[in-house]
């Protein structure tokens, strides 16, 4: 239950003390935010996660399809649910150090991302972006990665403005397997 806000906020004197904030404590998200198991080098036995998913079933890796140069993978903390990666299988770290093939690819498979949601969410929209380098926010840049975000309408609410929490309400496996169900040929 949330605190009332129409009552005075109690003074915080101390720890343990109560204020008029209802807290929401997430500490499996620390290793996250300490960068913990970040890759140490390029490859999978360096600790690169793009390089080593690859090497797992699709269910185990969250795979939603493979394709020669590029892979398609759920995001592990996703803003929202069906939130994926197109990730190429060679370890690059800035999208001018792609061939042309792998250009080709991560943009078709792009294309097949917003179809595959729309089939099995209805997403009205998408955010769709790359991070290059860990200053503009990629959580691991040694390895590129397009970001694909489906988006509906009002799918923000008090809980990530006011609370920094996202509500999930599906399960990652579900997800990839309802993706995976649905992805275009």
């Amino acid at each position: 239950m949330l605190a009332d806000m129409t009552s005075e906020p109690e003074k915080h004197t101390g720890a343990g003390v109560p204020d008029a904030f209802e807290r929401l404590w997430t500490p499996h998200r620390m290793a996250y935010i300490q960068g913990e198991n970040k890759p140490t080098g390029p490859g999978a036995e360096d600790g690169c996660p793009f390089c080593a998913i690859p090497a797992e079933t699709d269910e185990d890796g969250l795979i939603i399809t493979r394709a020669e140069h590029v892979y398609v993978v759920l995001n592990l903390y996703p803003y929202n649910s069906g939130h994926l990666m197109v990730v190429p299988y060679r370890h690059v770290a800035d999208y001018p150090e792609l061939d042309a093939d792998e250009t080709a690819e991560l943009a078709e498979l792009t294309k097949q991302a917003m179809t595959a949601l729309r089939t099995a969410s209805a997403a009205q929209g998408f955010n769709i972006g790359m991070n290059q380098g860990a200053v503009a926010g990629a959580g691991i840049a040694a390895h590129l990665h397009q970001h694909v975000v489906p988006r509906w309408g009002g799918d923000v609410n008090f809980m990530p403005v006011v609370g920094h929490t996202k509500v999930l309400p599906q399960l990652l496996a579900d997800t990839r397997k309802m993706l995976a169900d649905v992805w275009p040929s």
